[in-house]
C-alpha cells in the first residue's frame, strides 16, 4: 500500500475512534492492540521516517510528515476522532526539516518558541496545539493500563540489599537531573553512577556500559549494578513515559548488570511475558518500584 493512502480498518468500531500518533518501535502496536481488545477502534497516524509499516498497517492508518498539522486535523475529523495519543520513538528534527502545511505556517511563531526548550516543553506545547484544534490529548494509562508495569518483583530473581541501594541512588540521580530535561535512565553499581541517559537512548546507554566493561573502564564484577528507569520530576505523564521491551533486558544482560528497576505505574512495557521470560533466562531481576523508593 502506498504510504500516502489511508489503510483499511481490520477491527470493528467500538466507542469513539482514537487517533494514535505513531513514532518508531513496537509500542504503537501494543497500544492499538490493547484498545482494540477493549472494543475501541485505533486510527494510526504514522510519522513518516519513524513509524514501522508492519506495525501501523494492521490498522486504519494515515501517513503524515512532521509539520503536517492541517492534514492531521483534517484526517482526524474525517475519522471522527475526539481524542489523540502520542506513542513511539521520535527524535526532534531540526526546524528547517519540518514540512509545513498552511495550518502549520499559521502556527509557526508558536512552534518556533516551543523549539527553544527541552523535550518536555516541546511535547507539552505540541499537545497544547493539538487541543487547540479540538482534540483531547490523553496518555497510555488512560486507555491501556495493562501495558503499564505493575509494582513488585516481576520474574524469579529478587534484588539484593545492595541492588536496592543502587536503585534508590539511581532514582535520586534521575530526579536531580530532571530539571535539566536529561534522560530517564541511569546505571548505578555499588552506589557509583556509571552512566546516565542522554540523547542516545537506553539501548545505546547499555551498549556503552558493555563497551566500557570490555575496555576495563567498568571494574565492578559482572552481575553488579542496576539499570534504573523513571519519569522526570514534573513530567507530563501523557507523553514520553519510560518504556522497556525484550531488547532492554538483553542489553542489561550484555552490560553485565544484576537487573532492571523501573517506576511502577509510569513505565510502558511491550510484550510483558517475553520481558519476564528474558529476564529469567538471563538470570537478572526485574522489579517495578514505587516512585518514592529513593527514600
Amino acid at each position: 500500500m502506498h504510504p500516502d493512502e489511508p489503510g483499511t480498518a481490520v477491527t470493528a468500531a467500538g466507542g469513539d475512534p482514537l487517533a494514535i500518533v505513531c513514532g518508531g518501535g513496537s509500542f504503537p502496536g501494543a497500544v492499538a492492540e490493547a484498545i482494540t481488545r477493549r472494543g475501541r477502534r485505533p486510527v494510526m497516524f504514522a510519522v513518516r521516517g519513524w513509524a514501522n509499516p508492519e506495525v501501523v498497517e494492521r490498522y486504519a492508518h494515515h501517513w503524515i510528515a512532521i509539520g503536517q498539522v492541517g492534514r492531521f486535523f483534517r484526517l482526524a475529523r474525517a475519522e471522527n476522532c475526539r481524542e489523540a495519543l502520542f506513542i513511539g520513538t521520535l527524535l526532534r528534527p531540526p526546524i528547517t526539516q519540518i514540512r509545513l502545511d498552511w495550518k502549520s505556517i499559521l502556527l509557526l511563531p508558536q512552534v518556533i518558541r516551543l523549539f527553544h526548550g527541552g523535550d518536555d516543553r516541546l511535547l507539552s506545547g505540541v499537545a497544547g496545539l493539538i487541543e487547540q484544534g479540538g482534540l483531547r490529548m490523553i496518555g497510555v494509562k488512560d486507555v491501556a493500563p495493562e501495558i503499564i508495569v505493575p509494582e513488585g518483583i516481576l520474574g524469579r530473581l529478587q534484588p539484593s540489599e545492595r541492588d536496592r541501594a543502587d536503585i534508590a541512588h539511581g532514582l535520586k540521580v534521575i530526579a536531580a537531573l530532571g530539571r535539566f530535561d536529561v534522560g530517564q535512565a541511569a546505571v548505578v553499581a555499588n552506589n557509583h553512577v556509571l552512566a546516565v541517559e542522554a540523547a542516545e537512548g537506553t539501548d545505546n546507554l547499555l551498549l556503552r556500559i558493555a563497551k566500557l566493561r570490555r575496555q576495563g573502564r567498568v571494574t565492578t564484577p559482572a552481575g553488579t549494578g542496576v539499570l534504573v528507569k523513571a519519569p522526570k520530576p514534573g513530567q507530563d505523564h501523557r507523553f514520553d513515559l519510560p518504556a522497556i521491551g525484550p531488547q532492554t533486558v538483553e542489553n542489561v544482560a550484555r552490560a553485565g548488570l544484576a537487573g532492571l528497576a523501573v517506576v511502577a505505574g509510569s513505565t510502558i512495557i511491550a510484550e510483558p511475558e517475553l520481558v519476564i521470560a528474558a529476564a529469567d533466562r538471563a538470570k537478572i531481576f526485574f522489579v517495578g518500584m514505587r516512585e518514592d523508593a529513593a527514600g
